[in-house]
């Protein structure tokens, strides 16, 4: 089999064939045969662009892997040769940088940054290539679609950074010029300025503008001003971009300081360390640098006599106001006093305030007992009758505390009491009275220790004895209160009487030796025997009082005087009457002797008291 004339697989890939045998015999017997026939390809066919120009267009700023476009070429081939590869073959430009192809199916797509600014059309060359070598070409022509993706740029030709306060309105402050690289609308610009400031914007020609000022200028309504100028495109969105100037405005001195208080008020603990800084004062001034700088002076004046800064002291450049030294709330509770306040300008402009400083009370001061008094030389009883029913008023004690506020309000507490029972002291005003019924068992002598508190922070307190006597008759007052200690100038006097009345017996007893010895002696021993028993003798003089309560009640209407001295080994006694006395607290001496107190008291005479002791010591020896 011979090929006549050249195949087309593209035409015709598959060929059938019946091949057929014929004999020479007659009849003539054939046989027949079939041929099938695969005609191969061959790459005689070049891929071919279904266009030789594609149009597309993007928007500048697209994500990278963004589609541009999709190219198409075919092939009649087959297998190898009829397979397609596209590429970019661009090689003078950047488009290799911001195009890719897809090489398989055609499909273009962004890989760089497209901008508008930059590049406005692109050029893409694309070649499709078979595996047999054989081509084809076309084009797409990119339009880049612009965004408002650039702020206005604002430049500053000239500026001031000061204009004076004076200065006409009209006058230029600040040259500018603004750009926009977008196109259309967006690349149009107006600007403005802030609201509210005496300045404005006025265009010249093209993109400038010029500040001017607006209106009158005053330094001391505004020092200074800080003026934003913004410039905006008329893009959707719109994009804006602003500069901000600084403009102060030149200082003229007249405005004088003014305090930022109308008066001062202010406190300080007493006891204070010297030195202490008690507040700070300010005034200000409108004015700017010098003319604005504010010292403080403090005006001369007299506190209490003495010289205000002798208190008080003010820093110069602060306003800081220190205490001079340590004050005393009981002394001075608070002062008044001036300060000036002066500006640096020439000439100096001044105001003045008035400065009040308090001081605060401080519980240093312990509460004072007023009443009862007590004494180191006698004790003060109080007598209280058998038949006091429940609240008799024993007495009160009286207290003072020289603080004030709550560091003076006192409280009364029973600290100690021979019967706790029997009495209770009133919280608040002190009063001693009977909790029970006073009865026979009850022991006379009752002595309380009364604490008196303030309410202050760390408390104070100060303490007071009393003793109460209760009975009924002054004789069993005697009997218990006799053991209470002797005063040492009694013990003195005492002390030299039975001296002298030792020599004395001892001279008698040398004289009885001497006349009669037999029966002196006899006597001797006996004088000896009463005189040690005497030794020891209390000579007790007693003074009962008329005692009379708060209510005005009273034991005894009338009131005499008593002079009793015992022995020890004897029942009887003596009993000398004196003066009457009018008093309402019995006091018995720690010597023995017992005398009244009384607001006008009487003091007796204790040489005519001594008189009596030893004319009464004597006769009782004797």
């Amino acid at each position: 089999m011979v090929l006549q004339k050249p195949l087309d697989r593209e035409k015709q890939e598959h060929l059938s064939l019946v091949l057929t045998a014929i004999d020479g015999g007659n009849p003539q017997l054939s046989g027949t045969a079939q041929i099938h026939i695969t005609v191969l390809d061959a790459n005689d066919n070049a891929p071919v662009f279904m266009h030789k120009i594609y149009k597309a267009s993007i928007t500048e700023n697209a994500l990278k892997g963004t589609s541009v476009t999709t190219v198409s070429a075919s092939d009649l081939d087959e297998g190898s040769y009829g397979k397609i590869t596209y590429a970019i073959k661009n090689t003078l430009d950047n488009v290799l940088e911001l195009f890719e192809i897809n090489e398989t199916n055609g499909e273009v797509r962004v890989k760089g940054l497209i901008d508008y600014e930059k590049a406005r059309h692109y050029q893409i060359h694309i070649q499709a290539s078979d595996d047999g070598g054989l081509t084809d070409s076309c084009k797409i022509d990119v339009d880049v679609v612009d965004i408002n993706d650039n702020k206005p740029q604002i430049n500053i030709m000239s500026k001031l950074t000061a204009i004076s306060e004076n200065s006409n309105p009209g006058t230029v402050v600040t040259m500018i010029n603004a750009q926009d690289p977008d196109a259309g609308e967006n690349g149009k610009i107006f600007c403005s300025v802030n609201e509210n400031i005496p300045f404005t914007l006025k265009s010249t020609n093209g993109n400038f503008f010029s500040l001017v000022t607006d209106g009158d200028l005053d330094r001391e309504r505004e020092s200074g001003y800080n003026i934003s100028v913004t410039c905006a495109d008329e893009g959707v969105p719109s994009l804006s971009s602003s500069v901000a100037l600084s403009l102060q405005i030149s200082d003229v001195n007249d405005n004088a300081p003014v305090f930022d208080k109308s008066s001062y008020e202010a406190s300080v603990q007493e006891n204070n360390t010297p030195g202490l800084s008690i507040f700070t004062i300010r005034a200000r001034d409108a004015d700017f640098n010098q003319n604005a700088r504010v010292s403080y002076i403090l005006e001369d004046s007299l506190v209490n006599g003495v010289p205000v800064s002798s208190l008080v002291s003010v820093s110069a450049d602060s306003g800081v106001i220190h205490a001079v030294r340590s004050f005393d709330y009981e002394q001075i509770k608070d002062f008044q006093f001036r300060v000036k306040s002066q500006d640096g300008g020439s000439p100096p402009l001044s105001s003045n305030v008035s400065v009040k400083i308090a001081i605060q009370d401080q519980n240093d001061n312990a509460p004072q007992v007023l009443y009862p008094v007590q004494s180191g030389a006698s004790v003060v009883a109080e007598i209280v009758p058998r038949s006091a029913d429940v609240g008799y008023l024993v007495t009160k004690v009286v207290a003072v505390d020289v603080d004030s506020g709550q560091n003076a309000w006192l409280s009364y507490k029973l600290q100690k009491a021979t019967d706790r029972a029997l009495f209770e002291v009133g919280l608040q005003n002190g009063e001693i009275r009977t909790v029970r019924q006073v009865t026979d068992k009850d022991a006379v002598k009752q002595r309380l220790t009364v604490v008196v508190e303030d309410n202050g922070q760390p408390s104070r307190s100060a303490t007071v004895s009393v003793n109460v006597a209760v009975a009924d008759s002054f004789p069993e007052v005697l009997s218990e209160f006799t053991d209470f200690p002797h005063d040492k100038n009694y013990n003195d006097n005492l002390t030299f009487y039975l001296v002298l009345a030792l020599a004395v017996v001892s001279f008698l007893f040398i004289v009885s030796i001497i006349a009669i010895l037999s029966v002196k002696c006899y006597r001797w021993r006996r004088e000896r025997m009463f005189y040690k028993s005497g030794a020891n003798l209390p000579v007790i003089p007693y003074y009962p009082p008329l005692y009379a309560d708060v209510g005005g009640t009273g034991t005894l209407q009338h009131v005499y005087n008593y002079e009793v001295c015992r022995t020890t080994d004897s029942r009887k006694s003596g009993l000398k009457y004196g003066r009457p006395c009018s008093e309402s607290i019995i006091s018995l001496d720690t010597n023995g002797t017992q005398t009244l107190t009384h607001v006008q008291r009487e003091r007796l005479n204790f040489d005519d008291c001594e008189d009596q002791v030893r004319n009464i010591f004597t006769e009782t020896l004797y």
